[in-house]
């Protein structure tokens, strides 16, 4: 069955829609409705949400399923203590619809927009499961790493001055610039929070000593003001901006990415890191679960394991696109500059310079994203599950002092191998900042 995407204007004033107005919304689109099937009065909701910022439901008939969602006025469990722009839905829409021609399958289809109710129907993922979850439980899927570097491969490079003209893109930036709201989440729960005394920090108290640390460590807080300054100055490309695990769904054999909510145009390595960032949060996690030591290792091998196959298929898919899209029409590295044969040799190593770049950015962010995780506002479930708040802390310092050592010795790190050998000799740092190396 086809789908239809409708982006017309929708009619009357926003409100936050009950179930039951889902359902009526829902109704009223013939092509989503054909897709569910039935009558109304057969269609089953249930609320799924599990994030901070939106309502969202799978609503199921006869014939099918689809996933409902809506921008929130504020930020849930808060409520209008903390009001947040619901026009970010719009956004999320127009990330969708921007990339759908690029990433193909790797994300799932925008079936309805309405941008007065800030309400996106899409396809509905089954029988996909959340990774975050997934490899809580010690789960491995063959394909996630190796998709998720092709996704972000294939963002960025279309959505960059490789892949588009600067006037198709200075529109992209045009639009995606007014996402303000979320833009400042992330400014300051990424790169200012965790570095200064504020009430949405959200640190288990055994962790107040590295809290502390940090907030006095010029050095390290300088290592991170240069890459807030070249995340809000650097428009290489569309970002999802939200790319963790709770952000991808997964079965064996397919792998989706969701919630671009945060789109906005940044550094490449923003979103690479920031999905390394969740493996290596996982990997440290692994200590404190009830589980059998066998297992464990195995699970924290084949982790690893997919840090590098991340950056594996980035790096070739990248490459590979760049190759083959010489009249994409970018004005980056015109084609027709490298036309010879000593032009040609030229662009090649430009390529692998470019890469490299995107690299290093990678690793800082990746630290950046494991501190923000651990003592900033929102915290993961990778860590949350560790219910003795010793253990936790024990195993977030491991992190913690990991993720410190990246950024302030980034010369430690310049290439994978080093990176993904250093993660396991941080394991057993003390909770006393002082006496870590």
């Amino acid at each position: 069955m086809s789908a239809v995407v409708n982006f017309a204007k929708g009619e009357g004033a926003y409100r936050v829609l009950s179930q039951a107005d889902i359902i009526a919304e829902i109704a009223a689109l013939p092509g989503v409705a054909g897709i569910l099937g039935g009558k109304p009065s057969e269609w089953s909701i249930r609320d799924v949400a599990d994030g901070y910022i939106n309502a969202v439901f799978i609503i199921d008939g006869p014939d099918g399923g689809v996933c409902a969602k809506q921008g929130l006025p504020y930020v849930r469990y808060h409520g209008e203590s903390w009001p947040l722009d619901e026009t970010r839905a719009f956004y999320e829409a127009s990330y969708m619809r921007r990339l759908e021609p690029v990433v193909g399958r790797l994300a799932p289809k925008l079936l309805h927009f309405d941008p007065v109710l800030q309400f996106i129907v899409m396809e509905k993922l089954s029988p996909h499961v959340v990774l975050r979850g997934a490899l809580i439980e010690g789960r491995t899927f063959p394909k996630v790493a190796s998709d998720i570097g092709r996704y972000i491969a294939a963002a960025s490079f279309h959505t960059s001055d490789l892949g588009v003209p600067f006037e198709r893109k200075f529109d992209d930036i045009a639009l995606f610039s007014g996402n303000k709201s979320l833009l400042r989440i992330s400014v300051d729960l990424i790169f200012t929070d965790p570095y200064v005394e504020v009430w949405r920090n959200r640190f288990v108290p055994e962790l107040s000593a590295w809290a502390k640390a940090f907030r006095e460590d010029t050095e390290l807080k300088t290592a991170v003001a240069i890459r807030r300054n070249a995340f809000l100055s650097n428009r290489q490309a569309l970002l999802h901006g939200d790319l963790h695990s709770g952000s991808v769904m997964v079965t064996e054999e397919d792998s989706r990415v969701i919630d671009g909510e945060f789109s906005t145009f940044g550094p490449i390595g923003f979103d690479l890191g920031a999905f390394v960032a969740n493996l290596v949060i996982n990997w440290y996690g692994q200590a404190g679960y009830a589980r059998d030591e066998a297992e464990r290792a195995a699970h924290r091998i084949w982790l690893l394991d997919q840090i590098a196959v991340l950056w594996n298929a980035f790096r070739a898919e990248f490459i590979r696109i760049w190759e083959a899209n010489p009249d994409a029409g970018g004005d980056g590295y015109p084609a027709a500059h490298f036309a010879d044969p000593a032009g040609r040799a030229r662009l090649a190593t430009i390529r692998e310079q470019y890469v490299a770049d995107i690299f290093e950015d990678l690793v800082a962010f990746a630290a950046i994203k494991i501190i923000r995780r651990i003592l900033s506002y929102a915290q993961v479930a990778d860590f949350l599950v560790i219910e003795d708040t010793q253990r936790r802390a024990e195993v977030q310092a491991n992190a913690l002092a990991f993720a410190r050592a990246v950024l302030k010795d980034p010369a430690r790190f310049r290439d994978f191998g080093a990176f993904l050998d250093a993660i396991p000799r941080f394991e057993g740092t003390p909770l006393d900042p002082a006496l870590a190396r």
